[in-house]
């Protein structure tokens, strides 16, 4: 189990690749994002996006996804207390192959609970193209190694 003490500042790995096919990005559509640009082909050609694309929502679920089978499932964590950033930069398509880099920001103990400590990441999604299509930062409480003061 990852505990505070084992996320240090700089890179922290690569996760992915997922791959999102049409159907999931329609599927997603219809029950959380009903957009045409996210739903029709002749809607989504005549939008800004020139083209079928996922949500901004399918993206950050997808993230989640990606974060906890990459690691989150293995922390200490205890949550998080929001979101610091989301951008979202170049569509989602059908087909793309997503791989996720995650860094860390920066970490530091919590003054009212000392058992724990904030981590801070940042999170960019990529193509295979190495198109950058979404990032965040999110920071995340993480329990600290027992003893540890």
């Amino acid at each position: 189990m990852l505990t505070f003490e084992d996320f240090s500042p700089g890179h922290f790995g690569t996760f992915g690749p997922r791959h999102v096919s049409r159907d999931e990005i329609i599927e997603f559509a219809k029950e959380y994002d009903p957009q045409p640009m996210h739903l029709d082909d002749e809607a989504a050609n005549k939008s800004m996006l020139r083209g079928l694309s996922g949500s901004g929502w399918h993206l950050c679920s997808l993230m989640m996804r990606m974060i906890c089978d990459g690691f989150i499932n293995r922390t200490a964590s205890l949550g998080a207390p929001g979101m610091n950033e989301v951008r979202w930069m170049s569509p989602l398509r059908p087909g793309d192959d997503l791989t996720l880099d995650v860094t860390v920001v920066e970490k530091r103990v919590s003054n009212s609970r000392p058992e724990m400590g904030f981590v801070t990441f940042d999170y960019v999604i990529k193509n295979a193209k190495g198109e950058t299509l979404m990032s965040a930062q999110c920071p995340m409480m993480v329990r600290r190694k027992a003893g540890v003061s």
